[in-house]
């Protein structure tokens, strides 16, 4: 589903210029949970960026879902996100004095679905990520951060994308609400099928993934299988 090969971004030009990302290749598979980790510095947001269809690589190509994302304008861009991709953040970005349900109806708003079936879409997804009815009219504000990351992730899922990237998903929140996220992801994989990939800083995050592929200086250092069961 997801074929890296030979991404390298460069900024700037001249002797000022700054190569983020080298020769990167690697795929990820229907169905993979996989753990992309670095430091700072190492090129993994600019590969999320890539990945996420925010950017395009200096050369190189990536496809996803079969088509070449790698030279497309800015609007088909925003398509391919559209269509194919939901994004989970660290920051969650959610409108704080709306409901839970209309957080989540909002991109089904902006692509004109009809109602009543974005209600039943977004009730889908917030029940597939373990949130209770009861939670569903709370303003978002109203919730604890575990539960605002689990509704950003039905936010996520409602337009059924092919591939959900989370950013560093669990960075503002507490290790037992945060390991409550990243079984929502796990959950999601195993019984879903859904292709996930969250980049991260974390040994701990990533070892919930079945793959890491670990960047430094703008090259894969290494990728291995994990232990998860």
């Amino acid at each position: 589903m997801i074929d890296l090969q030979h991404i390298s971004k460069s900024y700037g030009t001249g002797e000022g210029a700054y190569e983020a990302l080298r020769d990167v290749s690697f795929r990820v598979e229907d169905g993979e949970f996989v753990a992309i980790m670095g430091p700072s510095g190492s090129g993994k947001s600019t590969l999320m960026h890539i990945i996420g269809a925010l950017d395009t690589p200096t050369s190189g190509t990536y496809t996803l879902d079969g088509k070449d994302v790698s030279t497309l304008s800015d609007d088909e861009l925003a398509d391919i996100r559209r269509e194919h991709i939901g994004f989970v953040f660290q920051s969650f970005n959610l409108l704080p004095r709306t409901t839970v349900l209309r957080n989540v109806m909002l991109p089904l708003v902006y692509e004109g679905v009809e109602g009543k079936e974005r209600n039943a879409r977004a009730r889908k997804a917030l029940l597939s990520v373990g949130l209770d009815e009861t939670h569903f009219t709370h303003l978002s504000n109203q919730l604890s951060g575990g539960q605002i990351q689990r509704v950003a992730i039905a936010r996520a899922l409602v337009n059924d994308p092919t591939l959900i990237l989370a950013d560093e998903p669990t960075g503002n929140l507490d290790t037992k609400t945060g390991e409550i996220v990243l079984e929502t992801f796990q959950r999601l994989n195993r019984d879903e099928g859904r292709t996930i990939i969250i980049i991260t800083h974390e040994q701990e995050v990533a070892e919930h993934a079945d793959r890491i592929v670990y960047i430094r200086d703008g090259k894969i250092a290494e990728v291995e299988r994990t232990h998860k069961q």
